[in-house]
């Protein structure tokens, strides 16, 4: 977090790096593009989107406490009812912040892309680089051509270690993104099917733009890769010819620089026992998840490579917690003194390799009394044309997780459905909301339900609608998610 006492922007600096004009002078503590969430003091950039037009909400900003808005030339500045930061493109003058961010920097920069884990490495990380140093990191998933500026803009000077989250949908997507960041080391956390519908040579393809991220490195760089994953040479190649030269990889592979030597994996944790680059280190992960487990070896890879301390990370590891929507569990009381209703909750998005990370949770949350274990799930998207063979090839790993009934909505999820024999095949709907009403006539105390989805599915409303039905207040981690667009998908100001 910044220290307060010192700005994260002067009007001068801010003028400087965006090449701008400042009407007045101000001071700013952060940056933000939203006014829903915007903090006082915050530098409130208008950003132009497909459907909104962050020009529209200054004057929101600077009732929420602004110290300032940056806006394009052709905004009218005599209505602006504070000071203004004028540039020729605001999504440019983002951009520019933070590159001047990235550049006053001296600290250790971190990069995580990959198909699957992004988010949870990328929180991992920052929790246990917290225990070595100052340390920031982008928020929720800020990881596409706004996310990433935003994040990097927010970046105070003195940081120790910085992490930030790369994401893609597109090849080509990260080149420009990793140009921003520059990260002194990269991890990609596994290769899988991801946006896949968008890549003509299929896997080869979403291995090759992960690998986008060497770009920005220097030949001083490090990549930490999962040396389990089937592309580990091919992501080797590209960082090798990048001209990276310190190139590791995490996993259970004998030839593994951060090699998983035991665990115990449990319902609600995993106990550990790895080798760190000949440092063996043994730890709890209130996390559950064999997944979970193979990427806190690359996070205390980063960590071993940044400089940190490595027995203050291992002791913050029991401080890890899952992300909202990744993971994360609710507790729902349906009848007093009865068992509660347990919720997986992984519903902010889903391809064919985290659904089977999340059925090999599921199958280890025992019901309780007379309760069942309900799979709840939404089309996975962006499968291309195998999307309804990859949604079918579910079925096994579902019915192996000792699932009891399937609830899904979606037109890809009927093909599981239909995948499944009769005893098996609780619902199918068009969309979320209808599988909602369903799926609360049906829940029971002691029930164990996974919800699952992609984004775009929009499965939290189940998870929404499942709260609705406690029966006294619920503890503050037991909230519900929100039900809104992720952060990729969401307008950049309202």
């Amino acid at each position: 977090m910044t220290d307060k006492t010192t700005p994260l922007w002067t009007a001068t600096e801010a003028a400087a790096a965006t090449s701008g004009r400042a009407s007045e002078d101000f001071s700013a503590q952060g940056v933000s593009i939203d006014t829903r969430s915007l903090q006082k003091g915050d530098l409130f950039v208008a950003l132009k989107g497909d459907h909104l037009d962050g020009h529209d909400y200054i004057d929101a900003a600077f009732a929420a406490g602004a110290a300032a808005a940056m806006v394009s030339k052709d905004y009218d500045a005599a209505a602006a009812k504070g000071p203004l930061l004028i540039v020729d493109d605001t999504m440019k003058g983002l951009e520019d912040l933070g590159r001047a961010a990235r550049a006053r920097c001296g600290g250790k920069i971190i990069g995580v892309a990959g198909s699957v884990g992004k988010t949870g490495t990328k929180e991992m990380l920052a929790t246990l680089l917290s225990a070595c140093g100052k340390t920031h990191a982008s928020k929720k998933s800020f990881n596409n051509h706004w996310g990433v500026p935003l994040s990097l803009s927010n970046l105070p000077a003195d940081t120790d270690f910085g992490v930030f989250e790369i994401g893609m949908n597109h090849p080509g997507e990260i080149i420009a993104l990793t140009d921003q960041v520059k990260p002194h080391i990269a991890v990609i956390t596994t290769i899988d099917r991801e946006h896949i519908e968008f890549f003509d040579n299929g896997l080869d393809g979403i291995a090759d733009a992960n690998a986008e991220i060497f770009t920005g490195m220097t030949a001083d760089g490090i990549a930490i890769l999962n040396h389990d994953n089937p592309y580990f040479d091919r992501l080797k190649a590209h960082a090798e010819k990048q001209g990276i030269k310190t190139i590791l990889g995490f996993g259970e592979d004998d030839g593994a620089d951060i090699q998983l030597i035991d665990c115990a994996l449990h319902a609600d944790s995993s106990r550990v026992t790895a080798d760190v680059m000949g440092a063996r280190v043994r730890y709890k992960l209130q996390i559950p998840g064999k997944h979970i487990v193979l990427n806190s070896l690359g996070a205390l890879g980063v960590v071993k490579t940044a400089g940190g301390d490595l027995d203050a990370a291992v002791e913050a590891l029991k401080n890890a917690e899952a992300v909202i929507g990744r993971g994360n569990r609710h507790k729902i009381t349906l009848s007093p003194g009865a068992p509660p209703l347990i919720i997986i909750d992984e519903s902010y998005n889903a391809n064919p390799a985290s659904m089977q990370a999340a059925f090999r949770v599921f199958e280890m949350v025992a019901p309780q009394g007379e309760g069942r274990r309900l799979a709840v799930l939404g089309d996975m998207l962006e499968l291309g044309k195998d999307g309804p063979r990859l949604h079918a090839e579910l079925a096994n790993p579902l019915l192996k997780a000792k699932a009891d009934l399937l609830f899904c909505c979606g037109p890809l999820m009927d093909a599981l459905y239909q995948a499944l024999p009769p005893d098996w095949q609780g619902a199918h709907t068009k969309d979320s909301k209808a599988l909602t009403d369903i799926v609360k006539e049906v829940v029971k105390p002691g029930d164990v339900l996974l919800v699952k989805g992609s984004a775009g599915s929009r499965m939290a409303y189940v998870i929404e609608a499942l709260h609705a039905l406690h029966i006294s207040g619920s503890a503050a981690n037991d909230k519900p998610a929100t039900a809104a667009t992720n952060g990729k998908d969401s307008q950049n100001a309202l």
